[in-house]
């Protein structure tokens, strides 16, 4: 089962981690965040797929190229994008730094950064934060951690999970941060999974790419890609498991429990959107590949009309139609059915009767979902995202440089 606890990614065997204030936030809030293990993990992770990708994502790649690592640090403020040789020479410095106070080496400390873009880091507040942050690590540190991460979102996302391999326990859990910017792949977002679990590397790597596939790479909040996603696993193996070399029942059961963790952290981060009051559920089924129930699903969770319709609580299902018609899927009107709330509102090619009151119920729903029928095949998705209000426009806005 997987919990929304704060214990996020201290709840692993081995792990620690810390929240500190280093002033680099304008609020004054939490900026900077470490999380170690003592005992050398394996690691994986995914990226940004953004030619325009932040120093740290070049940084962090080659980190996860080593397969191993001790330690994260992330900031928040500075997103330390487009920040030239500058910016690179910053986010080694910073794994420097966190390398030195922890006793290990800098190859295996991944760096994170997230908030404004074009902006140099503050070295010398971002210096004192990190030896701050780990002259305060602890088991209980990754409510800290978690605040450090955020930028727009409400609240920090955390979630833990535990289950038996071969008669022993393994934990898993994680912090991420994510409201704005919020796109395939990935998001303005930062992820970080830490578990005790014994596996190889390359299984791990296969595991993360394949869930984050079907859990962060099918939300959006607004349809921009960010310069600075990533998804971070260390496996440290102190849960003692037989080690997991081969794609065998126990990897199965880590691979579906991991894919439980990244759905429930997606769907925390688009319920959370920037301004959002409507989570939106779009599920696509009976299309001809994966593919098109994706194109079909995003189509729809991109759509400004659409997100704004929703906003409005207006069943307007035609600019859902509208949507799906132009996303390039495979697709036949008189075939499609939509549905909200369960209550069909489309069919053969024309709008459906149904009972307006009980459709105004599930508009005022805070949680709504949408069901596509394409009715051309057997592949069906799921895309997670949010409506689109005021205060998305407000806060973005006043989000200056």
């Amino acid at each position: 089962m997987i919990k929304k606890d704060t214990q996020g990614v201290t709840f692993a065997k081995g792990f620690t981690a810390a929240g500190v204030k280093a002033g680099i936030k304008k609020s004054g809030n939490l900026d900077v965040a470490v999380i170690y293990t003592k005992t050398q993990a394996v690691v994986a992770g995914t990226f940004t797929q953004n030619k325009v990708a932040a120093a740290p994502v070049y940084v962090s790649k080659e980190v996860v190229a080593t397969g191993t690592a001790h330690a994260i640090v992330a900031n928040a403020g500075c997103a330390n994008a487009c920040t030239g040789q500058q910016g690179l020479d910053d986010a080694h410095k910073m794994a420097q730094i966190a390398a030195e106070e922890l006793g290990v080496n800098a190859n295996d400390v991944i760096v994170g950064s997230t908030g404004v873009i074009g902006v140099n880091l503050p070295m010398d507040k971002l210096e004192a934060g990190i030896k701050d942050a780990v002259a305060n690590l602890s088991a209980d540190g990754s409510g800290n951690a978690g605040r450090a991460i955020i930028t727009t979102d409400t609240h920090s996302k955390s979630v833990t999970c535990e289950f038996e391999l071969s008669g022993k326990t393994v934990r898993m859990g994680a912090i991420a941060k994510g409201s704005g910017m919020i796109r395939p792949n990935m998001a303005t977002m930062l992820c970080y999974i830490t578990t005790d679990i014994a596996i190889d590397q390359a299984l791990l790597q296969k595991a993360v790419s394949g869930c984050v596939e079907k859990s962060f790479n099918m939300i959006s909040v607004d349809g921009d890609m960010s310069t600075n996603d990533m998804v971070i696993v260390l496996a440290n193996g102190e849960a003692n498991n037989a080690k997991i070399t081969e794609e065998n029942a126990d990897y199965q059961i880590f691979f579906d429990k991991l894919m439980m963790l990244c759905t429930e952290l997606a769907k925390q981060i688009a319920a959370d959107g920037e301004g959002a009051s409507k989570f939106l559920t779009i599920n696509v089924k009976g299309a001809k590949s994966f593919a098109d129930a994706k194109t079909v699903g995003m189509a729809i969770a991109n759509s400004p009309l659409v997100k704004t319709a929703f906003f409005g609580e207006d069943p307007n299902w035609g600019r859902v139609i509208c949507a799906v018609g132009y996303s390039g899927a495979d697709m036949v009107p008189e075939k499609t059915v939509v549905k909200f709330g369960g209550i069909t509102i489309f069919a053969n090619g024309t709008g459906a009767t149904y009972d307006e009151k009980a459709l105004a119920h599930v508009m005022k729903e805070k949680d709504i979902v949408i069901d596509i029928e394409l009715n051309m095949g057997q592949e069906d998705a799921t895309v997670w995202s949010c409506d689109l209000s005021y205060e998305y426009v407000k806060i973005n806005g006043e989000y200056h440089t």
